[in-house]
């Protein structure tokens, strides 16, 4: 249990953290990713330019993506948050994350957390139909368009890699979102199997 708030500009918050729940009392002005990071030692979200232009902290708020450092933790309180730490189930990455490891979509590694969160949310996203700048026919009837390298690259463009592992971040983001159109069919198949 948290302490009361010392001050009229204190609040006592409950965030929601890759499942777990986390009270704590809170400077009103304190952003989601400074409670992340300096109260709950969740340094997989990172600081980098702590002005919402790098995409180095971004984090999912209710399955969306949000720049950690732009969000005050008041404000994410009763919401989800969703963490690099928290996509693996077990020991088992996260799709992205594998195909993040697997194509080396990361060179120094100070972006990749912020870049894993944003392409989760982007598979998401393009899957729901949702366009993007690039998109060539925005009517809800076309459907999701390809998401083809310009796709994602617009997608993607909120995230920063100062080391510039662009080409393999693009190649991470399309395999992981074959995987995602395939798992559900492949566990539809198994269940079918399963049942006979």
């Amino acid at each position: 249990m948290a302490p009361p708030p010392s001050s009229a500009y204190d609040s006592s918050i409950t965030l929601d953290v890759n499942g777990d729940k986390h009270t704590l009392t809170v400077d009103h002005r304190t952003t989601l990713l400074d409670a992340l990071r300096e109260r709950l030692d969740l340094t997989g979200t990172k600081k980098g330019c702590d002005q919402g232009q790098c995409g180095a902290c971004t984090v999912l708020l209710d399955g969306r993506r949000t720049v950690a450092c732009l969000q005050l933790a008041v404000a994410a309180e009763g919401r989800a948050i969703t963490t690099v730490e928290g996509l693996a189930d077990g020991d088992r990455l996260h799709p992205v994350q594998q195909a993040f490891l697997d194509l080396d979509g990361y060179q120094c590694g100070y972006c990749t957390p912020g870049q894993i969160c944003s392409a989760v949310a982007v598979i998401e996203e393009h899957a729901a139909g949702w366009p993007s700048a690039v998109t060539d026919d925005i009517r809800p009837e076309a459907g999701p368009p390809p998401l083809t390298g310009d796709e994602i690259r617009e997608r993607m463009s909120g995230n920063l890699c100062r080391c510039s592992a662009y080409v393999s971040i693009v190649q991470a983001v399309s395999r992981a979102a074959a995987t995602a159109r395939t798992e559900p069919a492949e566990a539809a198949a198994g269940a079918e199997g399963a049942a006979a």
